[in-house]
């Protein structure tokens, strides 16, 4: 069945604070921080950082400490919005250093924390919000908004570090202070539910995700309008929770929508926008639309290179999807080493037990077992495994069963059947368990341990596994996909082999079709269906069947260079047997002598390849 773990990054919205109580004795100062606020609110980045600018000058004419340390964390916050997070670094610490150490202090600590988090710094940026959140909880006269603010920028902390049960528990009670405290309409509400609704859509929980991010965007779209970039980040978070359930029109159309939004207000540099294309080329993978999900793909790879850099784990993410279309595309060559970079920025960034590490191994060692390195592959699928039955809430996670699902095809493919047996049985056992019975996932583990079974020549043990597998698949998202066309192909040849000609030739003729559709007309795969069908009718005789079959066949062969060898003159001299039996000895002399042309390396006259097609 192949790769099975995809995943693009949904956007998770973090809360900068700036100052918005400061009172000072210069009015001007405070007319330019007011102006900066609603400027900032609105999305208007430019105007707003002119009037932090003109903030911060009016702050340094006065000298007053507290005014100017505000001012430059407020001018941070407005570059982090814009994805300038170096200068945003720079003028967080500004502001510390200028601080009085007293109601500002943790503001620009907590927002500089969130810059290292941004910019994947996890040590550094827990050491600083644990630091402000336990600061502010501690507080004599806490301000329950801001503790709000440091749960949220903590959720966002443990879910990178995979700390989901954690994350969704400081997520929810962000939001319940801000709903109580700010009212149901605020903005920050939304991004309370916002993010939350990306916790669930990580844990698989999505119609409650699903829930939240629709009350969110209209919450976004009646407060800051439909071309703000926090609608923009809502509509791509919802977007992804669409294509992961399969609504891909929706997901597509949601996608471009968010694009358009965050290219027009942040710019075509955001790392926003990043997210956005990850997830839009993630929806034309869906439908196999790789030509076009490429470009997309290294657009968003060069936008976190230059935003986040070589090593962030968003970069890994662009490097790990990119070589998805490389692994898929058949280029093994060149996914290789972007696989191999992600990996290695992944396990420097989060520890080498990481979830995210073992689904980078469970990537890699998918590409290895379709080069045929085996030994390279099961090594690569049984550390992902242990990774994920060690960090899982459950041991029997649906992770570890795709991980156990892929060892199982990897010991079947090197021909160590008494090793894939057990584990592809107990991978099936866990996604019935914590999928459920008609998930597509329990449909592939099925499909695995039938053909282990197959290969074994079990073929009555095999035969209900593809049924069972096919009838689920038939129901999901993807009913004419590659796993169903395989599996498909896997089961008429096994009522072949057993002599069962009428049942596989049926299978065959739905087959054909299916294939056309996902491959095209003339791939290879579609020749050998064409091929394999047409011996069927030969060898019951029914030679006006067979015969269109074969000259397509034949036809694809001949347009593919590679095929002008043993496989194509055999080819040619069966179709040439059949027609002597039909009394048509001219053309059967005709396709002998373009048969043994190719044994004898001569070219292929033109005449000779007429009479094939």
């Amino acid at each position: 069945m192949g790769h099975r773990l995809h995943w693009a990054y949904c956007v998770f919205i973090l809360c900068l604070s700036a100052a918005t109580e400061i009172r000072a004795d210069e009015e001007l100062w405070k007319l330019y921080v007011d102006r900066f606020q609603v400027y900032r609110r609105k999305g208007a980045f430019p105007e707003a950082e002119k009037a932090a600018l003109a903030a911060i000058a009016e702050a340094e004419k006065s000298g007053a400490e507290s005014e100017l340390a505000a001012s430059w964390n407020n001018l941070g916050a407005l570059y982090y919005d814009t994805g300038r997070y170096a200068d945003a670094e720079k003028q967080f610490l500004r502001a510390l250093g200028r601080s009085d150490n007293q109601a500002r202090a943790p503001e620009a600590m907590n927002n500089l924390g969130l810059v290292y988090l941004k910019t994947g710094r996890l040590k550094e940026a827990e050491t600083l919000l644990l630091e402000v959140w336990t600061g502010r909880e501690k507080a004599s006269s806490p301000d329950q908004v801001q503790i709000a603010e440091s749960l949220n920028s903590l959720a966002e902390l443990y879910r990178t570090q995979g700390r989901y049960s954690d994350a969704e528990s400081n997520q929810r009670r962000a939001l319940a202070i801000w709903d109580k405290a700010l009212g149901p309409d605020n903005p920050k509400t939304a991004i309370g539910l916002n993010n939350l609704g990306t916790m669930l859509t990580i844990q698989g929980r999505y119609p409650e995700a699903e829930q939240l991010y629709r009350k969110a965007l209209d919450m976004d779209e009646k407060t800051l309008g439909n071309q703000h970039p926090s609608t923009g980040s809502t509509l791509c978070n919802l977007a992804e929770l669409s294509r992961r359930i399969g609504r891909y029109d929706e997901a597509e159309s949601l996608g471009r929508r968010a694009m358009a939004i965050q290219e027009k207000t942040l710019g075509p540099d955001h790392p926003d926008l990043a997210n956005s294309l990850n997830n839009l080329a993630m929806v034309l993978r869906a439908r196999r639309q790789y030509a076009q999900e490429e470009p997309l793909l290294i657009r968003a790879l060069q936008i976190r290179e230059k935003a986040l850099g070589p090593n962030h784990t968003d970069t890994a993410l662009s490097l790990n999807n990119l070589a998805d279309v490389y692994r898929k595309e058949s280029r093994h060559q060149e996914a290789e080493p972007l696989y191999r970079r992600a990996l290695k920025i992944w396990e420097d960034a989060l520890g080498p037990e990481h979830p995210t590490v073992a689904a980078g191994l469970n990537n890699l060692g998918d590409l290895l077992r379709r080069m045929g390195r085996y030994d390279e592959a099961i090594a690569a699928f049984q550390r992902a495994s242990a990774i994920w039955e060690k960090t899982g809430d459950d041991s029997e996670s649906a992770s570890l069963a795709t991980g156990l699902n892929n060892l199982a095809q990897a010991y079947a493919d090197d021909q160590k059947f008494s090793e894939a047996e057990p584990v592809a049985k107990r991978a099936a056992a866990i996604d019935e368990k914590s999928r459920g019975p008609n998930d597509p996932e329990l449909a592939t583990a099925l499909l695995t341990l039938a053909m282990i079974y197959h290969a074994e020549q079990r073929y009555a043990a095999a035969e209900p596994l593809y049924q069972h597998g096919l009838a689920i698949l038939a129901k999901g998202p993807d009913s004419e996909g590659q796993a169903v066309t395989i599996s498909m192909m896997n089961l008429a040849e096994l009522y072949r082999v057993q002599g069962r000609n009428s049942e596989a030739e049926s299978l065959y003729e739905t087959l054909i079709p299916l294939e056309e559709k996902s491959l095209g007309p003339e791939h290879r795969q579609v020749c050998q269906t064409l091929y394999t069908l047409a011996e069927l009718y030969r060898q019951e005789n029914r030679f006006e069947r067979a015969e269109p079959l074969y000259r397509r066949s034949l036809a694809i062969m001949e347009k593919d260079q590679t095929a002008e060898s043993l496989a194509l003159a055999r080819a040619l001299k069966t179709f040439a047997t059949m027609l002597r039996r039909m009394k048509r000895k001219a053309e059967a002399i005709a396709l002998e002598a373009q048969a043994k042309a190719i044994l004898q390396g001569k070219p292929i006259t033109a005449s000779s390849k007429k009479i094939a097609r």
